[in-house]
């Protein structure tokens, strides 16, 4: 088990890398309680349980950042053993829906029944946890229900940006024009300092993203707008 996080005065940060596509799973917490949220649990439900368990939390939710099979495939065995509720955004549903089939498709993998949903997040939403509060921020490109969660100072975001790259747009509901669209209006106009925890590999921040990144570039040069907000 990998895991790696941050541990602030306020949010609480811990990743642990999951499942065949080595996905990124957070679990989040803060200091005012031991609750708990969990998000992108595509695999390895045994090792995030024992997590929760060393860290001494209680999950209340389980958040997907989008519904590609591999940020979703340990969700039921989590929710099962836990009771805490799975959310996603509306606009995956389908992608959730037809996860056995493209899987298989694309990857030549049988995976489980996809998960059923117990409520929808949408863009502004607020989901607090110990006492920090995480914004959802919708992102489509990656997927048409792609989100993110930010406090100040940390973003997870999914499969919107990674280190040096972007989330693919050649599957069925991706789409390259909004993907850069969301990178440009929605994460390029956060803080610099602001760390990038990402579905797959390491973190980042906006500031290195938009010195390094050749997505973020051309989704810059596309809105006409090239300097930092902060």
């Amino acid at each position: 088990m990998k895991d790696h996080g941050y541990l602030g005065r306020e949010a609480q940060v811990h990743r642990i890398v999951v499942g065949l596509l080595e996905t990124n799973c957070y679990i989040l917490a803060g200091p005012e309680n031991r609750e708990a949220i969990v998000v992108d649990p595509g695999g390895g439900a045994g090792l995030v349980l024992h997590r929760l368990r060393q860290l001494g939390l209680q999950l209340k939710r389980i958040v997907s950042t989008h519904a590609h099979f591999d940020h979703v495939l340990a969700v039921d065995e989590v929710r099962n053993a836990t009771g805490a509720e799975f959310l996603i955004h509306k606009d995956d549903l389908p992608i959730l829906e037809s996860m056995r089939e493209r899987a298989l498709a694309f990857l030549g993998i049988e995976v489980p029944p996809p998960p059923k949903v117990d409520g929808f997040i949408q863009e502004g939403d607020e989901l607090s946890v110990g006492g920090v509060t995480w914004r959802v921020i919708h992102t489509p490109g990656h997927s048409p229900g792609s989100i993110c969660l930010y406090t100040p100072g940390i973003l997870l975001s999914g499969d919107t940006i990674f280190s040096g790259s972007i989330g693919r747009t050649d599957t069925p509901g991706g789409d390259y024009g909004r993907i850069l669209q969301s990178i440009r209006e929605k994460i390029m106009v956060l803080p610099d300092d602001t760390v990038i925890y990402p579905g797959h590999g390491p973190s980042t921040t906006v500031g290195r993203e938009r010195k390094v990144n050749p997505f973020v570039e051309e989704a810059i040069r596309r809105g006409g707008f090239a300097s930092s907000p902060g």
